[in-house]
């Protein structure tokens, strides 16, 4: 493997300052989130870099589970930061973090202890970056059920209401709005596994490959990894869609836009 240097990269952080420079000449003041996103970007990395040594080194259960519980409140917090109309209180986080846990944790330790099997299971170097590539995905498929279906619930009010008059249950009533966030969160998994090798090679895959793996092998973690992000996206996005409609409704059936923020 050919090992970069930090004036290496150095040089490639050119490259997001002329996109910088471009964007400050267009006047689509994008220029202070990118700059924002690329100083994150290094920082965030070089410290999850430093933590993932001393992790590897140790092999604790009780290290992988915290950084695993770290990783996944992160994810929650982004899913809540994504929407621009979330429940109100502490829902928001919760619903998407326990989604998440019961998705995208159960399909990693379903992978690692009847697919990849490492000795001991919870080895960190697989653990982790499986969970890692899993949370993202189904981070953001969750967010964008979500936003779909907050935002149809609040433009469709009239229509929801109008069949709970006529005697429709709350997930009756917003049978299509539900339908239409299951697919916008899930649409994306499916059309990565659709595009892969052809269109794009995934990231794993060509990591992998850079790394000096054989690219059959790499190309057999890729297909894994792909399957766990489609199943994990599926399932987070329908248990996240479901309980926040669910959240929408009162006990009386009625429904309770003023659960959102804005309304």
């Amino acid at each position: 493997m050919i090992t970069l240097s930090w004036w290496q990269l150095g040089l490639a952080s050119l490259l997001v300052l002329a996109l910088a420079a471009t964007l400050s000449s267009a006047r689509l003041n994008l220029t202070r989130p990118l700059l924002i996103a690329a100083t994150r970007t290094v920082i965030q990395l070089s410290l999850i870099g430093l933590v993932l040594e001393a992790l590897f080194s140790t092999t604790s259960p009780w290290w992988v589970g915290l950084m695993a519980l770290v990783m996944l409140v992160a994810a929650g917090r982004e899913v809540m930061a994504r929407q621009n109309r979330r429940l109100r209180g502490h829902w928001s986080l919760s619903i998407g973090t326990g989604s998440m846990m019961l998705s995208s944790f159960c399909v990693t330790l379903l992978t690692l202890i009847a697919v990849v099997q490492p000795t001991p299971w919870y080895e960190p170097q697989y653990a982790i970056p499986l969970l890692g590539m899993l949370l993202g995905n189904t981070m953001t498929g969750i967010a964008l059920g979500l936003d779909r279906l907050h935002e149809g619930a609040w433009h469709q009010r009239a229509l929801i209401e109008g069949r709970l008059l006529l005697g429709q249950t709350g997930f009756e009533a917003m049978e299509d709005i539900r339908r239409g966030a299951m697919r916008s969160g899930t649409i994306p998994a499916i059309n990565s596994m659709a595009a892969a090798g052809l269109v794009s090679l995934p990231g794993m895959m060509t990591g992998q490959i850079l790394a000096g793996s054989s690219p059959v092998e790499a190309v057999k973690y890729q297909i894994l990894l792909m399957f766990m992000i489609a199943a994990g996206t599926g399932f987070g996005t329908l248990l996240a869609v479901n309980w926040s409609c669910r959240r929408l409704f009162d006990d009386r059936v009625r429904l309770r836009l003023d659960r959102l923020t804005g309304g």
